[in-house]
């Protein structure tokens, strides 16, 4: 028998070049590069690609031509394929519940990103307490009047982050490592809201508070920070935003379509948010104009993840976790192992 077979997706190998040597001893690697749907749909069927072990997509803008990983995708992947490594945090664009009844275990890169976003997101909490895009977009309008509006009135209406209380939605490793930063370098109070309570080890670090119902920790934070997974659903629609503390901040690093964008500009517009702080957006390309022009509004182009060292971490963990999955069974970052498990035993 021959070698395992790899189907990679996207562009060559940029910088772990030693781990993929050992790669390359270990499995067959065939290569789709950049293929439409409708072409990586006739490859699928025609078989194209062989039997292949595992999926593995290194980079996060590449690879993804053949659009989201859903049932008529998964449906035809062969029998053989058991794991699926791809770049990146967030993955609302795969179908894990299909993947798994497939018996597909799909693995995410967050954990070679989360320096990255934290630092972000700690960027973003600072910009809403200090309101520091206020100031850069006066200082950019190149315009005397807009620098002079900002040097003179921006400082009564900002804020120190120290002693403030920062709400976390969502406790996985961005979460509790932008907890840990506001904590030890901002001297903030974390609370957080999760699925489940976290092990007390984990908590101690930052000395967060579990927030069972989300309704108590928006009420209580100065600012909160959204830092879940997409599910599909709106997380934050209007009403959720009306219980947030009158005057508190808002700061998104995770999906857009977890908040109801036109919701948080009417909270934004009536005062009852103070400022908000977005790396994502709804209708990514698509920036909200209205909220583009928010003074009290700090944007992004949804890069709080991508440094280089991101991209080498999603590069080496990728290959990392299809070689745990191939030698032990066991990958290093499963995001639907449990769903996997329940499938196996139906």
């Amino acid at each position: 028998m021959g070698k395992p077979i790899v189907l990679q997706l996207g562009d060559d190998i940029r910088w772990n070049h030693e781990l993929y040597a050992q790669f390359q001893d270990r499995f067959e690697i065939k290569r789709s590069y950049s293929m439409s749907r409708p072409e990586f749909i006739r490859a699928l069927k025609d078989k194209q690609f062989g039997d292949f072990f595992a999926i593995y997509r290194p980079f996060w803008n590449t690879g993804g031509e053949m659009g989201n990983w859903d049932e008529e995708l998964i449906s035809l992947l062969p029998a053989s394929c058991k794991v699926y490594a791809s770049a990146g945090a967030g993955f609302d664009w795969v179908d894990t519940a299909t993947l798994a009844k497939k018996g597909v275990v799909y693995c995410n890169a967050a954990a070679a990103c989360t320096e990255s976003v934290a630092d972000a997101a700690i960027w973003l909490i600072i910009s809403t307490f200090r309101l520091f895009s206020w100031s850069a977009m006066a200082a950019r309008s190149v315009d005397a009047d807009q620098f002079v509006d900002a040097n003179r009135n921006l400082a009564p209406v900002s804020h120190n982050p120290k002693g403030h209380t920062l709400g976390i939605i969502g406790f996985g490793q961005i979460g509790r490592r932008t907890a840990e930063k506001a904590f030890l370098a901002l001297n903030m109070k974390i609370l957080y809201h999760d699925i489940v309570q976290m092990p007390r080890a984990l908590e101690q670090v930052s000395q967060a508070t579990f927030h069972r119902s989300m309704d108590t920790l928006l009420a209580e934070s100065d600012c909160v920070l959204v830092a879940t997974p997409f599910s599909g659903e709106t997380l934050l629609n209007a009403s959720l935003l009306a219980k947030m503390k009158p005057g508190s901040r808002l700061v998104n690093i995770a999906r857009g379509k977890l908040l109801d964008e036109a919701a948080l500009v009417d909270a934004l517009q009536r005062g009852h948010l103070s400022a908000a702080g977005l790396d994502v957006h709804y209708n990514e390309p698509h920036v909200n104009p209205t909220i583009a022009q928010m003074k009290n509004v700090e944007i992004m182009a949804h890069n709080a993840g991508a440094s280089l060292d991101s991209h080498i971490g999603f590069e080496r963990l990728g290959m990392e976790n299809i070689l745990s999955f191939y030698q032990t069974g066991k990958a290093i970052t499963p995001v639907n192992q449990q769903l996997v498990a329940a499938a196996s035993k139906l």
